[in-house]
């Protein structure tokens, strides 16, 4: 790896850090900087998704006041988390690179849509609180853990999709089900990473590059939030989602 691929990806790591404390989307950024520097889609993935997962499990020990209590539902969907996503990341690894790259622009795009109406998605589910009944543990799984395959595939929005599932599933106060949505994401996290490092899919230059780049922008992040206004990081996020989306639908589907 050279000198300007190592900056790049250490830019790219310092904005998703930034990006992330202040409103998330890391992915949007993170992944197509590796597939910059060129690594093969599949490789570029799994590589995106060691270098970011410290952001989850640092989210959900931040707030871990208010994880739930281990009940028999928080460890079905823990456990429910982690085969998904370690389901997702197999799935990720079986498919043939062509395959992964047809609709990565597709999922590029559907991320940048989902962070694009994040807001919308969030005042849905708090709606939702006030009218939902509780689901049965097995029908609330099958949810969760289709999303939860979902992460360990390609992750991006991973968070927007938990937090409006939850919000059916699990009527209760928002702040918990952010929570519950970070203990989650952090067990899928986990569970595809370690599948990616074990299976050998991970390029650990490029990825240190990158996870030493995110850890300096989230320690960033967090004085910037003071000063640097959520909105305008929001619509760099999706500006920089869409442009990547036509990037790469025009090299992968024209």
């Amino acid at each position: 790896m050279d000198i300007q691929t190592s900056l790049l990806l250490l830019a790219a790591g310092i904005a998703g850090g930034i990006v992330n404390a202040l409103a998330g989307g890391a992915t949007l950024i993170t992944f197509p900087a590796m597939l910059a520097a060129g690594l093969p889609a599949v490789i570029a993935n799994a590589s995106n998704a060691v270098a970011i997962s410290p952001g989850h499990l640092i989210a959900a020990l931040a707030d871990r006041g208010k994880l739930p209590p281990p009940t028999r539902r928080t460890i079905s969907f823990v456990l429910v988390s982690t085969l998904g996503g370690a389901i997702g990341a197999g799935v990720l690894l079986l498919l043939p690179e062509h395959l992964f790259v047809l609709p990565g622009p597709a999922l590029i795009g559907f991320a940048t849509l989902l962070f694009a109406f994040a807001p919308q998605i969030q005042s849905w589910t708090i709606g939702q609180q006030k009218t939902a009944t509780l689901p049965s543990t097995r029908a609330s799984a099958a949810v969760l853990g289709l999303a939860c395959v979902y992460g360990g595939f390609f992750g991006a929005g991973l968070g927007v999709i938990l937090t409006a599932v939850l919000s059916v599933t699990e009527p209760n106060d928002i702040r918990a089900i952010k929570a519950l949505k970070n203990l989650l994401a952090t067990c899928v996290s986990l569970a595809a990473t370690l599948i990616f490092i074990v299976e050998g899919a991970v390029r650990w230059p490029e990825t240190l590059a990158m996870l030493l780049g995110a850890m300096a922008g989230g320690y960033a992040g967090g004085h910037l939030i003071r000063v640097l206004p959520a909105p305008v990081v929001r619509q760099f996020v999706i500006v920089a989602g869409a442009v990547m989306t036509m990037i790469y639908a025009a090299r992968y589907w024209l």
